[in-house]
């Protein structure tokens, strides 16, 4: 469709201008958490975008495009990488450990005093299906450390690890 080609057009032009010169000054680094496919004018996409006067309209749009096969309302990780003439750049990473614990058990709260208290439990396969999607943005991390990881997260928000 002609809509998508249009939103990836400024994202793109961005990207290459950003890699073909070397004059390109990092105006700041913006690390949100948007909901996918959500992309909106509002806080906290707004005023963070605004202070560096870049194009909101151009962000959401190429964003929401991008997300628009993820579930609706998963919470998606963006770096945004401002330059000072007001062009951006921006990578999405894979939502937050704590967003697929919940998805996995149906828990939507950690324990409020972790280590004492259990919430819930997950299985050691579930938590490997979780390292295979994380893996995406740790590419250069072995699954079984990845999968440590994940293992001590979820202890630390309560849930017990089964087999």
């Amino acid at each position: 469709s002609m809509s998508s080609k249009k939103a990836a057009a400024p994202a793109g032009k961005a990207a290459a201008a950003a890699a073909g010169s070397t004059s390109k000054v990092v105006s700041g680094l913006i690390r949100l958490l948007v909901p996918a496919g959500k992309a909106a004018p509002a806080p906290p996409v707004g005023p963070a975008l605004g202070q560096k006067g870049l194009n909101l309209m151009e962000f959401c749009k190429s964003f929401n495009d991008k997300t628009k096969d993820i579930k609706e309302n998963t919470p998606i990780p963006v770096i945004i990488t401002a330059y000072s003439d007001r062009t951006f750049t921006y990578v999405i990473k894979t939502p937050p450990t704590f967003y697929f614990l919940k998805k996995a058990t149906g828990i939507e709260k950690g324990a409020s005093t972790p280590g004492k208290q259990t919430v819930g439990e997950i299985s050691v396969k579930a938590i490997y299906e979780i390292a295979k999607i994380k893996q995406q943005d740790l590419g250069h991390i072995e699954l079984e450390q990845i999968c440590s990881q994940i293992i001590a997260t979820a202890k630390n928000v309560g849930f017990k690890v089964t087999r």
